[in-house]
């Protein structure tokens, strides 16, 4: 064996060994930098800005607080069942509407509507609210999530696609109608 003859093998098993390199580099880069730029190129299709029914004002009596659910506005098609998110409505007179989160604002465990008390409670924590939302008593330091909900063509509406979060005014647009604290 030669000198030279050796070095060609060597510097062409370098260069095999970096060929490989690049290719499993290239494919691990691809899905970091799909991730990294994502919020760029993603498509919005404007799920945040739509209004989802909860159906018609019938199937939420005066007085009455009822379960119902909506198609969460931000899914992907592999979400199945997950997608669909329950709320609880509360017909206050007729007229004016609270929708309520399902989530204990504690450590968001659903909540359960007990009629004869008049109370909203969770079986985590022992966390309760009064049939307005606010905080009765427990570990949760503030009231239920409220939706913002409109009434249109005998339909009710809720914007479900953003929930407040407790430091944040909830904005008010012409027709709109909300009760978060």
């Amino acid at each position: 064996m030669s000198v030279e003859n050796d070095t060609s093998r060597r510097a062409f098993l370098v260069k095999l060994g970096l060929f490989f390199n690049g290719i499993i580099g290239t494919a691990l880069a691809v899905p970091i930098v799909r991730y990294l730029l994502s919020p760029v190129i993603r498509e919005k299709k404007g799920r945040y800005d739509s209004w989802l029914s909860l159906g018609e004002l019938e199937k939420f009596p005066a007085g009455q607080t009822r379960l119902a659910t909506y198609r969460n506005p931000v899914v992907d098609p592999w979400d199945g069942q997950t997608d669909d998110i329950a709320c609880w409505v509360r017909n206050v007179d007729g007229r004016n509407f609270q929708v309520f989160a399902i989530n204990c604002a504690h450590l968001g465990c659903p909540v359960r509507w007990f009629a004869q008390s008049s109370l909203f409670l969770c079986p985590c924590h022992g966390g309760a609210y009064y049939q307005d939302g606010s905080r009765a008593s427990g570990p949760p330091e503030r009231g239920l999530f409220q939706y913002r909900y409109k009434v249109e063509n005998g339909n009710l509406f809720i914007k479900a696609g953003e929930m407040p979060t407790p430091g944040q005014p909830v904005a008010k647009k012409a027709g709109e109608k909300t009760t978060c604290a």
